[in-house]
């Protein structure tokens, strides 16, 4: 993988922030994008847009074609049925469904098993639901290291009253990569289904639902070098076909009268309105540029830059790199004594250097950890050991200044 080649298909890279080139680690939050995505959404505006499905004329036709094929490109980078493929806005949405949808189906008396390492977004879905539908909402502790506690997962398993659990693929605080299809087995073992949350995993690798063996799977297309506005939610079909739609509205009936509406056949059951139809085709796109450079290399590069960074960051005085999972993406969250996180953001965005930091939508995790908050650096396909470099250089002064 040619890490220069693929960095000048990325205009933005190019730009100064006062005064000093961009580093840009903060790709877990939403990623940059390529020229080919961005062409791919200006040439479908400049030559082929309408609006979908409902129109008889030519352009409409085109576009339709072009969202579609987008779907089927989705569904075979997942390994599922395009029916099986939800456009949603993103993840965020797709969870909120799922909650909404398959949660009627729940009773009182069941439960949706979480972990504590959720983002906000695979968290209050669920206590929402919980205060709706009187459910049960449980939480599987993680370990001190920052993994999965799977003993105490086996047991708020082991009653058989969890009927889905929700959990995340990768940690987007911790980077923690979860054993997602043991989760998957134990779930099914004791009678649940199961979700995994892709967002920040299906940037990092090859996800294959069916050898997963979940029954749902999120993610979003801006963290995978796509458009915003964009999400998808698969789903095993029968699953699909028996809960009832998110929202009401046009595209998503067969018919309607003023005593009753037909739903249409999935997955139109669920994307009611005119839906993100040029930022489908920007996600097909992403999805290709994705693939041409392969998991395989894209693993290969983020192993290195993480393990670069556990080298050269703790070198930095009064550094500590919080959690040490057994399996951890590109994705490190820190702290440094005597300074608080904002003002670690702050003093490398005047140095050019763009990370995160509060409680990443996981203030429970926080608690957890006994923190307010951190400082996170997540590593893009774009990133290079030396802006890593820079970043570690950059924390060092940023010490001194207020030692």
């Amino acid at each position: 993988m040619n890490i220069a080649d693929i960095r000048a298909q990325f205009p933005i890279l190019s730009e100064k922030v006062h005064g000093k080139p961009l580093v840009f680690l903060d790709s877990a939050a939403s990623a940059q994008k390529p020229d080919v995505v961005i062409d791919a959404m200006s040439q479908m505006m400049r030559s082929q847009y309408a609006n979908i499905h409902r129109g008889l004329h030519w352009m409409s036709e085109r576009a339709t074609e072009a969202y579609e094929a987008s779907r089927s490109r989705v569904a075979s980078f997942l390994g599922g049925a395009r029916e099986e493929i939800v456009f949603t806005r993103n993840s965020t949405e797709a969870i909120n469904l799922v909650a909404y949808s398959y949660g009627s189906l729940l009773k009182p008396g069941q439960a949706v098993l979480i972990s504590e390492m959720e983002h906000h977004a695979n968290l209050v879905p669920w206590q929402m639901l919980r205060d709706r539908a009187g459910i049960e909402l449980r939480v599987a502790p993680i370990t001190d290291e920052g993994d999965l506690d799977l003993d105490a997962y086996g047991r708020l398993l082991s009653d058989g009253k969890v009927a889905l659990v929700a959990i995340t693929h990768m940690s987007n605080v911790l980077g923690t990569i979860t054993p997602a299809e043991r989760l998957v087995t134990m779930a099914h073992d004791a009678g649940a289904k199961i979700l995994l949350d892709g967002s920040q995993a299906v940037v990092h690798r090859k996800i294959d639902v069916q050898k997963l063996g979940a029954d749902f799977y999120v993610f979003t297309g801006h963290k995978l070098y796509g458009p915003t506005g964009i999400g998808v939610l698969w789903a095993r079909r029968e699953l699909l076909d028996a809960m009832p739609p998110f929202m009401g509205g046009g595209d998503m009936i067969s018919s309607v009268t003023f005593e009753k509406s037909i739903w249409a056949p999935i997955p139109a059951k669920f994307e009611a309105g005119t839906p993100a139809i040029v930022e489908a085709v920007g996600l097909g796109t992403a999805i290709d540029w994705v693939e041409s450079i392969g998991y395989e290399a894209i693993g290969a590069h983020e192993a290195t830059l993480t393990a670069h960074a556990l080298r050269v960051l703790p070198e930095v005085p009064g550094f500590s790199v919080v959690g040490k999972p057994k399996e951890r993406g590109g994705v490190i969250s820190f702290t440094m004594d005597d300074v608080h996180s904002h003002d670690i953001a702050t003093l490398l965005d005047r140095n050019g250097i763009a990370v995160r930091a509060g409680h990443h939508c996981a203030e429970p995790l926080m608690h957890r950890l006994g923190l307010t908050a951190t400082a996170r650096a997540s590593f893009g396909v774009y990133t290079t050991e030396e802006e890593i470099d820079t970043l570690a250089e950059t924390l060092k002064r940023i010490r001194q200044f207020f030692v």
